[in-house]
C-alpha cells in the first residue's frame, strides 16, 4: 500500500485511515458530518496526492487527447482547463479526468482518478501513433484541494499570483508559500469554491506548504478533510464518481454527461455514442430525494410501485446540508422525469422516493 507525502500528517492528527485505491488514505477525522460543515461554511484541505497526472507534449499532442477524449480540448487556450471523459471502443467510458492546457498545441495536463492510473496510461498510449511524448508524473506530483468559501482569501497571502479572482476552471504557475512552479487551479469536486494546488514533493515542499496552509486558515477554523466528507460534498452537487457512478458500461449520455461530449469532431465510439443520441437512452442517471426513512446504497434495485425492477442506486447518502436522504441511480427513461415515484428496495421493503433536479444543494 502507497503513502503520500501527507500520511504522516494525518496519521498525527489522528485520522481514520483506510485502503482507497491502493493508497493508505484518511477516510475522516473530527466526523464527515463536521468536515463537510467545514467545506460549506468556511474551508477545509482534502489531500487527493492519489490522483493520476499525465504530461502530454509534442506537436500531436492535441491531436492525441482529441482522439481519445470526449469534450473539445481545441477550445482551450493556456491557462483553462476542462472536464472530460476517455470513450472506450464500445462507448462506455474509461475514466473521467481534467484536461488542463500548460502550452497551447504543445503540453498538456490530463488528471486522472487514482484508481485508473495505469489503464489510462495504457489506454492513451494505446492511441499514441504520432510519438507524442507521454510522461507519467503522478508518484512525484503531490495535489491538495483547498475548498470551501474561505479557500481563497485564506490561500492569498501564500502567493503573489491573483486567485481570489481565478476564474472556474481556470489555473495560474507560480510560487506558492515560498516553494516555486505550483499550479493553482479553480477546480474541485465539492460545489463549495477553492483551488485545487499541484506541486512536486522535494526539499521539503509537502511539509512546508501543508503547515503554510493550516498557519494561514487557523482563524478561519480550517480543518483537514478525509474522503467521507469528499463523497458526501459531491454528491450534494451531484457529480458523478467513477466506478459508482459511471463505468464502462455506462455512456456518457446516459449519465448526463452530453454536455461534454462534442460531435464536432472525432473520438472513440463517436458513432456509437452518436446513433445513441439519435435513437435516445433506454435508462438516464437521476437524482434522488427519499420520502421514506431509510438510506439508499450502492446497488440497492430501484422499481416502481407494482415493484418491477427499473433500475440500481449508484451513490447515496445522508446529505448532511439537507438533512434528508438522497441519491444517485440510473433508471428506465420512462421513470426520469422530475417529481416522478420511485421506489428503493432496502432489504424486504419498497421504500418511497422522487426523482429530483440536481444538484441537490442550491
Amino acid at each position: 500500500m502507497k503513502n503520500t507525502p501527507f500520511t504522516h500528517k494525518h496519521i498525527a492528527l489522528g485520522a481514520k485511515m483506510a485502503p482507497f485505491a491502493g493508497y493508505n488514505m484518511p477516510i475522516s477525522y473530527s466526523g464527515i458530518n463536521d468536515e463537510h460543515a467545514a467545506v460549506r461554511n468556511s474551508v477545509g484541505v482534502f489531500d487527493v496526492s492519489h490522483m493520476g497526472e499525465f504530461i502530454l507534449k509534442g506537436e500531436h499532442a492535441l491531436d492525441l487527447i482529441q482522439r481519445v477524449t470526449s469534450n473539445d480540448a481545441s477550445k482551450l487556450t493556456a491557462g483553462k482547463a476542462q472536464y472530460s471523459c476517455l470513450p472506450n471502443a464500445n462507448g462506455g467510458i474509461v475514466d473521467d479526468l481534467l484536461v488542463y492546457c500548460v502550452e497551447e498545441n504543445k503540453v498538456y495536463m490530463l488528471v486522472v482518478n487514482a484508481s485508473n492510473i495505469e489503464k489510462d496510461w495504457n489506454w492513451i498510449s494505446a492511441h499514441n501513433t504520432n510519438g507524442v511524448e507521454m510522461h507519467n508524473i503522478s508518484d512525484k506530483t503531490c495535489l491538495l484541494a483547498i475548498q470551501g468559501p474561505n479557500a481563497t482569501s485564506v490561500l492569498q497571502p501564500l502567493t503573489d499570483k491573483d486567485i481570489v479572482n481565478l476564474k472556474y476552471y481556470t489555473f495560474v504557475k507560480g510560487t506558492f508559500a515560498g516553494v516555486e512552479n505550483v499550479l493553482i487551479s479553480a477546480t474541485g469536486y465539492t460545489g463549495a469554491g477553492g483551488v485545487e494546488i499541484y506541486f512536486e514533493d522535494k526539499d521539503g515542499a509537502a511539509d512546508k506548504i501543508w503547515d503554510a496552509i493550516f498557519a494561514a486558515g487557523a482563524s478561519k477554523g480550517i480543518k483537514p478533510i478525509g474522503l467521507g466528507a469528499r463523497d458526501t460534498l459531491r454528491l450534494e452537487m451531484g457529480f458523478c464518481l467513477y466506478g459508482n457512478d459511471i463505468d464502462d458500461r455506462t455512456s456518457p449520455l446516459e449519465a448526463g454527461l452530453g454536455w461534454i461530449t462534442k460531435f464536432t469532431k472525432d473520438f472513440t465510439a463517436r458513432p456509437i455514442i452518436e446513433k445513441l443520441k439519435a435513437d435516445g437512452v433506454q435508462q438516464k442517471l437521476v437524482g434522488f430525494e427519499m420520502i421514506d426513512k431509510g438510506i439508499p446504497r450502492h446497488d440497492y434495485e430501484i422499481k416502481d410501485a407494482a415493484g418491477n425492477v427499473i433500475g440500481r442506486v449508484t451513490s447515496g447518502t445522508q446529505a448532511p446540508s439537507l438533512q434528508k436522504a438522497i441519491g444517485l441511480g440510473y433508471v428506465k427513461t420512462a421513470f426520469a422525469a422530475l417529481d416522478t415515484d420511485i421506489y428503493i428496495a432496502v432489504r424486504d421493503k419498497l421504500l418511497k422516493a422522487k426523482v429530483s433536479k440536481v444538484p441537490f444543494l442550491g
